[in-house]
């Protein structure tokens, strides 16, 4: 029996998620003004998030279960935002993140940034990893046995 082409490595395209970067005033409060939006709507709910701060403003990225109605939200409250395709890969019982950092380096795929979500129903380690190629890297981790999550299995 000869393998579709969803099956075969070269046609296999990963799930990715989408990423938020919203970009929000450094002051006292701002954070939680967005994570109580988030909270109130009820059609959003928030899987990982990672700041970077500076003196004036501060980089949220946030995963959310359900991109559509994040997007909502975010626009509702006016929060200037971004989006990026990133991959979600769950370590497997025998995997560390030094191991994918070594099969992407193996391979030459150059991660731009990398943090933890919140810890899977399984109890896995969940990362969130963007690269220069999403595809190729999803390629990669599929070949050398992680998980790739897509929306649906943050749900």
């Amino acid at each position: 029996m000869q393998p579709t082409e969803q099956e075969t490595e070269q046609g296999y395209a990963p799930p990715t998620v989408r990423q938020f970067s919203v970009f929000l005033d450094n002051r006292v409060g701002k954070l939680l003004e967005v994570l109580e939006s988030i909270d109130g709507s009820n059609t959003a709910e928030l899987r990982g998030l990672s700041i970077i701060d500076s003196s004036d403003y501060a980089v949220v990225r946030f995963i959310f279960n359900n991109a559509n109605a994040a997007r909502v939200v975010l626009e509702r409250h006016k929060c200037a935002y971004c989006e990026t395709a990133v991959l979600v890969v769950e370590l497997g019982e025998s995997q560390s993140l030094a191991s994918v950092c070594r099969h992407l380096l193996r391979a030459e795929i150059n991660i731009h940034f990398s943090y933890s979500l919140m810890p899977s129903q399984t109890g896995g380690s969940i990362f969130v990893i963007c690269t220069d190629d999403p595809t190729f890297a999803g390629q990669v981790m599929r070949r050398k046995g992680c998980r790739v999550l897509g929306e649906a299995d943050l749900a």
